[in-house]
């Protein structure tokens, strides 16, 4: 898995806008529409206003000691399942082994009093780990552990149903948090950890019922690993994988180097609303190769700033946005709660660009181009299917492509004042496009079919929006520059019903 852009094969040159802009007052429908209903987003200040577990222990919990190294995972051994663990303050240790960990059972809690902080201190790979289903963590500061790239901390081993709520999970390496199906995570602060604040990954299969509701997410990718690993597509605050089902709600999540969310391979039924998504270095949010989602009564600002300037400045036309809709689309054979992608309700407001609808022609199931080498997509499942001769026909013609299709945006507002943004071109782009294809040799998909069919046949479709700033539309291909007048007329006809301004009140 990975970060599969653009070029497939070639992810260096992928993110940036470079053609120019127009000022001035843009044009505005004969008929209004009614004010984007766009509602004040409260933030989730989780990280400076930590929630205080109890003082005392609980009426049959077993207390743990700080001042004894490892009795925390030595009680957890000797206790039964459904045991309530009650953590004094102070700082708790591991023993001093790089594997030593807490190995919960079924049904343990984990509850820290006030100041109770487990202490990896730069030896201890893990945390909590183990295939025990539905533990519980409340009230804890996790920190100082060393989990290697792509593992975590917390629930290393991907286990189903646990709950990790009021916890604080702060300067680690690796993922803060791993996650398993049913899992809850909910008010907590995910800071400053070196990949991840939470991986959504399961080795043994999907993820299904995921909740992350009212966390603040901030700061996290220390350890910089795009640069260490160019193209590696392993960063940011949250990444999900193959993860069917996820309520991702009420949110902060600011200031992570990378994207702030990132929905990476056959993701399917997302509902993302109510979150804040603020100065993170790149998107707010990438949904690539996946399906099905609900994306509403989002504020999100001041993304993409330092990675939008940056590939700008290099001289890269492709319209990275600061929403990045990547080969992922509305499919009605899958089973979702919608079976589009429904964008509407958010405010973006003074971010390097706003949404791109993006198809890589080359990249498809067992295309050497598709960097997600051996995932196939939901409606195929086994990628040798997808070869010729069969692949040039019905239904593998169409089904063995990830394709940006059924995207509804509408009700928006879209912000972009240049002098917030600190930028005279190059941060303006609306975008629906596509690569000509040219790989492999026996590709059915040459040409300029998939740029022709994401732009005009597979139904997606702005509406109702309302603009303030100098907004400019990319479509079919990089090339291709419009202005709102050519964006609404033939054959693109988009954004009906949308008004257009070059500033408020203006």
């Amino acid at each position: 898995m990975g970060i599969k852009w653009r070029h497939g094969a070639l992810p260096a040159a992928l993110l940036a806008l470079v053609l120019p802009t127009a000022t001035g007052c843009e044009s505005t429908p004969a008929t209004r529409p009614k004010p984007t209903a766009v509602r004040s987003t409260p933030v989730a200040r989780v990280c400076a206003e930590p929630a205080s577990g109890p003082a005392e222990a609980p009426a049959g919990a077993v207390t743990v000691d700080p001042a004894v190294t490892g009795d925390l995972a030595a009680k957890t051994r000797s206790s039964p399942p459904h045991t309530t663990f009650w953590l004094r303050p102070g700082e708790h240790r591991l023993e001093p082994d790089r594997y030593a960990q807490v190995i919960p059972k079924k049904g343990d809690v984990y509850l820290g009093a006030p100041g109770a902080v487990l202490d990896g201190r730069g030896t201890n790979q893990y945390a909590f780990g183990g295939t025990a289903p539905d533990v519980s963590l409340r009230y804890l500061t996790v920190q100082g552990f060393v989990a290697p790239r792509d593992e975590g901390v917390v629930n290393h081993d991907s286990a189903d149903g646990w709950v990790i709520e009021h916890t604080t999970i702060q300067n680690n390496s690796g993922a803060g948090l791993m996650a398993g199906a049913r899992q809850q995570i909910r008010a907590d602060c995910l800071r400053n950890n070196g990949q991840y604040g939470v991986n959504a990954y399961k080795a043994t299969g999907r993820i299904s019922g995921l909740v992350l509701q009212g966390n603040e997410i901030v700061g996290n990718n220390t350890d910089d690993w795009e640069r260490r690993r160019p193209g590696c597509g392993c960063t940011g605050g949250v990444k999900f994988w193959a993860v069917d089902g996820a309520d991702v709600r009420g949110n902060w999540v600011h200031g992570n180097r990378g994207t702030g969310l990132w929905a990476d391979t056959d993701n399917n039924d997302f509902l993302i609303e109510d979150n804040v998504l603020e100065a993170n270095d790149g998107a707010a949010l990438i949904y690539e190769t996946s399906y099905n989602a609900i994306i509403r009564k989002n504020t999100i600002r001041r993304n993409n700033l330092v990675e939008g300037r940056k590939y700008a400045d290099r001289g890269d036309s492709f319209p990275f946005a600061t929403v990045y809709l990547s080969e992922s689309g509305g499919e009605p054979r899958v089973r979702a709660r919608t079976d589009k992608i429904d964008v509407h309700g958010n405010l973006l407001e003074n971010n390097w660009s706003g949404i791109t609808l993006w198809e890589n022609a080359d990249r498809f199931c067992n295309s050497p181009a598709n960097t997600s080498s051996g995932d196939c997509t939901l409606l195929v499942k086994k990628a040798g299917r997808c070869a010729q001769p069969a692949i040039a026909d019905a239904p593998l013609y169409s089904d063995c492509r990830w394709k940006t299709q059924r995207v509804d945006i509408h009700d928006n507002r879209f912000v972009l004042d240049k002098s917030v943004v600190d930028c005279t071109v190059k941060c303006d782009r609306m975008a629906v496009l596509a690569n000509y294809g040219t790989y492999p040799d026996w590709s059915p998909y040459q040409g300029d079919r998939v740029a022709e069919a994401i732009t005009v046949e597979q139904h997606n479709r702005w509406h109702d929006n309302v603009y303030v700033g100098p907004w400019r539309f990319v479509a079919h291909d990089a090339g291709r520059i419009l202005d709102s007048g050519q964006w609404r007329a033939a054959p693109y006809r988009q954004d009906a019903g949308s008004t257009f301004r070059a500033q408020d009140g203006g």
